[in-house]
């Protein structure tokens, strides 16, 4: 006999679901949250974030309006309004997510917990002790910050960035992956003086390589300056209470703040996982099978904690594979092959399937097909933004392997496009849709000639 018939540990996205629908199966559930429900996505993540990329935009939009006959000399901006807002929006969905909680029986600790043996969690605020037949550990993830390094906490992660009490003139920031991007195209969208720090040539690295030249070039043409080869060594608070960065390459960067953007990490440490038996990766990660089991099997993990796709759309469906597998009797196994993505960056980049570097590794003969143009929304403003379009093709069976955009509404186009690679649709059935018009998705029904092809391999 047990307390509960499932104990989650952590209330994001992933275990709120996971929580709400073993509920619904009748099953006796518990979540403990240490902080607020709603996990990275919806306080501190997805959803602030883009809330922020919206109000970046207005800039541009202000200007471009003048080649629409629009005069707008009316615009001042105000952090502390949007600030205030966002918070109240991400306040408001957390407060949605604990009524959904609660009208599933999901029974709600405020605490933190932590494992005693393979059954048994701790709150370590009551002193109180939890027993279950399951438990699921849905923790996620935390910004990481380089802890050895000199003055490393003059600087603030993405986490702090929501709630400055004023926006700085001018930032710094480390690290160049979708993170960085995205708060360089807020910070710079919104008037601040903007530099990335970045060890690699390019930022987006993963990404396709011809959508990583399209955003490095589009965030210097709009004044971000991206310094590359270099990283951060030391961090100095001057008097003035500015950062200065000194880098690995002798430059001295001065700046009202400095950002760290350079990864995030499980959230694993001081969970009792290995004292309940539950094996951690090298990087801190739940290790778990294709069910989201653990080594210990009545333990499971899903989301950002398990290191696999870290995505909120992918924890919400490793969470439903993982109730119809334990409280449903169907075992089912998400799979993460071609998962779509997006960054809001300038311009907003969607992305599926397989980049033509990974194509290539993997030894297939490619059709590449690729797009650049001016979207019509840009002639008449004179807004020199480009979209890039691209198509991975397999030369021998026609399969479109990968779809990568970068441009207006590209996050929004991707999803359907995910589809139709998820679906493993060919060359030919894509081009056999008609085009709507005018529109920017119509391009991906039109690309007619590769602009590279690999020789067929003999029958």
């Amino acid at each position: 006999m047990h307390d509960y018939d499932l104990i989650v540990i952590g209330a994001g996205s992933g275990g709120v679901r996971a929580a709400r629908l073993a509920a619904k199966t009748g099953a006796k559930v518990a979540i403990v949250e240490q902080q607020q429900v709603g996990g990275t996505c919806v306080l501190r993540g997805c959803v602030p974030k883009k809330l922020l990329v919206y109000a970046s935009e207005y800039s541009q939009a202000f200007r471009d309006a003048k080649g629409f006959g629009w005069t707008v000399d009316w615009a001042r901006f105000d952090w502390p309004t949007l600030r205030d807002a966002v918070q109240n929006e991400v306040n408001r969905l957390s407060g949605l997510y604990t009524q959904n909680l609660n009208a599933a029986g999901v029974e709600i600790f405020e605490d933190r917990a932590v494992l005693t043996d393979p059954h048994t969690v701790r709150l370590t605020r009551e002193g109180r002790y939890l027993d279950a037949k399951r438990i699921l550990i849905a923790t996620g993830g935390h910004t990481y910050r380089p802890e050895e390094m000199p003055g490393q906490e003059f600087g603030i992660t993405s986490t702090d960035a929501f709630l400055l009490d004023d926006l700085p003139q001018s930032v710094v920031i480390a690290g160049g992956g979708y993170i960085s991007v995205e708060f360089a195209t807020i910070f710079s969208g919104l008037g601040v003086d903007t530099t990335i720090v970045y060890r690699g040539e390019r930022v987006l690295r993963g990404f396709d390589h011809d959508i990583r030249a399209h955003v490095h070039a589009d965030l210097e043409r709009t004044g971000v300056r991206i310094v590359t080869g270099a990283t951060i060594e030391t961090v100095t608070l001057l008097p003035n209470r500015r950062r200065l960065a000194t880098l690995s390459n002798s430059m001295r960067l001065e700046a009202d703040q400095l950002l760290w953007a350079v990864g995030r990490a499980p959230n694993t440490k001081g969970l009792g996982l290995e004292a309940a038996g539950v094996r951690l990766n090298e990087r801190g990660a739940v290790v778990v099978d294709a069910y989201s089991r653990t080594t210990v099997p009545h333990i499971s993990a899903v989301g950002d904690v398990t290191d696999r796709i870290n995505l909120t759309p992918v924890a919400i469906r490793e969470a439903m594979a993982y109730v119809a597998t334990e409280f449903q009797g169907q075992p089912t196994a998400f799979d993460h092959a071609d998962v779509a993505s997006a960054v809001f960056s300038r311009p907003p980049v969607g992305a599926i399937g397989l980049t033509e570097e990974q194509a290539r590794i993997q030894g297939r003969k490619l059709k590449v097909f690729r797009s650049v143009f001016r979207p019509m929304r840009h002639i008449l403003a004179g807004n020199e933004q480009r979209t890039l379009m691209k198509l991975i093709v397999d030369a021998e069976n026609d399969q479109v392997l990968g779809v990568h955009i970068a441009g207006p509404e590209s996050p929004e186009i991707i999803q359907l496009a995910a589809v139709a690679v998820k679906a493993k649709l060919t060359k030919a059935q894509w081009d056999a849709t008609c085009a709507v018009h005018p529109t920017a998705a119509e391009e991906l029904v039109l690309m007619g000639e590769p602009i590279s092809h690999d020789n067929e391999a003999p029958a």
